[in-house]
């Protein structure tokens, strides 16, 4: 009968363990989903930011270009 306790109990601890590594397994995901959203929030700022930049550098480009053909 002792023995049957041991077994259960052992059973029983190794069980908590398991779903305690799965539960840090799942904050793991989480946390590594919110920074994918972080991250992905950043990219289009970024590509905001570099389409901007590439707007204001065809606008002057063509300024340039203007002002070289008045000038000739």
């Amino acid at each position: 009968m002792k023995r049957e306790r041991e077994d259960w109990s052992r059973l029983y601890h190794k069980t908590l363990k398991g779903i305690e590594a799965m539960i840090n397994v799942q904050k793991i995901v989480k946390d590594m989903k919110k920074m994918a959203e972080k991250i992905n929030t950043m990219i289009t700022e970024i590509k905001g930011i570099i389409l901007i930049a590439s707007i204001n550098n065809r606008t002057v480009n063509t300024t340039n270009i203007t002002q070289i053909s008045e000038d000739l």
